[in-house]
């Protein structure tokens, strides 16, 4: 199986459950590993062959700066399932980090996993 990758991916929206959080935008960061089979594209050099990085990106810099949701889960189950369906990826890993969110804590959030690893 081979990956491909997203790290530090940072996408402002607004999120959490207090008050003062649905005023504002806070910055989460994504780190997606994603399964697919690159040897088709390593060979053609053409990137239709392969998974798009860019695109993924891009869609969900969209979809998660739209976003109003309340909890971390109900984001990364969402993000999952976009890349899971609108870029055919049998398998990926996914976490979803909410800098700051905890006082002493440089980082808190999810790792997910979903689909079947090839």
């Amino acid at each position: 199986m081979d990956i491909i990758y997203l790290r530090d991916l940072r996408i402002e929206t607004i999120i959490g459950v207090f008050d003062w959080e649905r005023r504002i935008r806070q910055t989460i960061v994504f780190d997606i590993e994603m399964s697919a089979d690159i040897r088709k594209a390593a060979a053609s050099d053409d990137i239709h062959d392969t998974l798009d990085y860019k695109a993924v990106a891009k869609r969900l810099i969209d979809f998660v700066g739209h976003s109003e949701f309340q909890l971390v889960e109900t984001l990364a189950e969402r993000c999952a399932g976009i890349v899971l369906e609108e870029f055919q990826v049998p398998w990926l890993r996914l976490c979803v980090n909410k800098q700051g969110a905890v006082r002493g804590a440089r980082d808190v959030g999810v790792i997910i996993e979903r689909g079947t690893r090839p």
